[in-house]
Order: structure tokens, then C-alpha cells, then sequence
């Protein structure tokens, strides 16, 4: 499996012997990682469209993993994040997993959950990527719709009968059928309930 087709680990510590050991280590694993000194040479630098997760240090130099986790978070919101500290309290825990992280790991990192808490991020990496892409899928078939079209949809998901809808438009309630029969088609749908 070449390393493009390999989900990605980035580790973003900046205490380069911990990096070089969390690489080798999930290397040996057979994963592809990339790793960065700061949060801020990251967010520049790093990019991602597919699986992958990020290994982070709370206390970096300049600004803390904490500082930075909603900013890495909107760039790139198919990355779950674990945290690992030194130096980390049950408090500074609680913050980070409120925040969204995945996990919260206290160095010295015990290699067997650090390669648990990959996984698991892994898998919510993927859920999330499936989530996004059905996501735009549905937004597409939305966008098919004609501006009368979504202006019946609208109102047939608040469940309104179609005389309902012909009152509240001031169109024919034949109308409001011939709409209704359109849009499920262009949704791929068959009834209002999977609207």
C-alpha cells in the first residue's frame, strides 16, 4: 500500500525526540505520519482530504495545543485529535475532551493505548469523511431543486397536506402534486418521511 492511500498521522510536538519516536513507532505499525514542530507550522503547512488524525502536545512553545484546537479544528474537521502532556491535569483534560478532542494521553505514552486511541480516531476520521460526503451528496440534490420546488419541499417536511400548500403558495393543489412528484423523483426518495 503506497503512503498516498495510507490514512495520516500528524504529530505536532515540539520536542523533536518525542516525535521521532511516536513516528518510528507508528511507522513500524505500518502507518504514514508527518511531523511538525508547533501547531502554527501545521495549520501552514500540513494538508489533508482523507482519513487521518492528529497527535498533539498541550503545551507546545507559543501557543498551546489548547489555543489552537479550534482553529486546526475548522481546517481540518475530519482530523480528531489526541492530546499528550507531561504535565497535564484532570482540569486541562476535561477541557480538551469538552473541546472535541478524542482522547487525552499522559506521557510516558504506554505504546498499546497510544496505538488503541490511533485507531479509534482512525474510525472516527472515516465516519466523519462518510458523514461529510453523504452530507454534500444530499446538498447536491437539494440544489436540483427549482426555487417552487424547494418552496413545496420546504413546507411538505413540516408535514402540511398538499391543499395546505396550494393555500399557503396560492398554487393548485394539482399543482402542489405535480411539484411533490418531481421532487421525490430528482431526491431519489419515495415518500415524506424519507424527505
Amino acid at each position: 500500500m503506497s503512503n498516498q492511500s495510507l490514512p495520516k498521522i500528524f504529530i505536532i510536538d515540539d520536542d523533536i525526540s518525542v516525535r521521532r519516536s511516536l513516528a518510528l513507532l507508528l511507522k513500524s505499525h505500518g502507518m504514514f505520519t508527518e511531523e511538525y514542530s508547533s501547531a502554527e507550522e501545521f495549520l501552514e503547512a500540513a494538508e489533508c482530504e482523507k482519513e487521518g488524525c492528529i497527535i498533539l502536545d498541550i503545551f507546545l512553545t507559543g501557543k498551546t495545543g489548547l489555543d489552537l484546537q479550534e482553529e486546526i479544528g475548522s481546517k481540518f474537521n475530519n482530523l480528531p485529535i489526541i492530546y499528550i502532556s507531561g504535565q497535564g491535569d484532570i482540569p486541562m483534560s476535561v477541557r480538551a475532551l469538552k473541546k472535541g478532542a478524542i482522547n487525552f494521553l499522559p506521557k510516558p505514552l504506554d505504546d498499546r493505548v497510544l496505538l488503541a486511541a490511533v485507531e479509534e480516531a482512525l474510525n472516527k476520521s472515516k465516519a466523519l469523511l462518510l458523514q461529510e460526503a453523504s452530507y454534500k451528496s444530499d446538498l447536491t440534490l437539494l440544489n436540483s431543486l427549482t426555487d417552487r420546488e424547494y418552496q413545496v419541499f420546504s413546507l411538505l417536511i413540516t408535514g402540511m397536506l398538499n391543499k395546505q400548500i396550494a393555500s399557503e403558495l396560492n398554487i393548485a393543489e394539482h399543482t402542489v402534486k405535480l411539484h411533490r412528484g418531481r421532487i421525490t423523483l430528482k431526491l431519489g426518495i419515495k415518500s415524506v418521511a424519507e424527505m
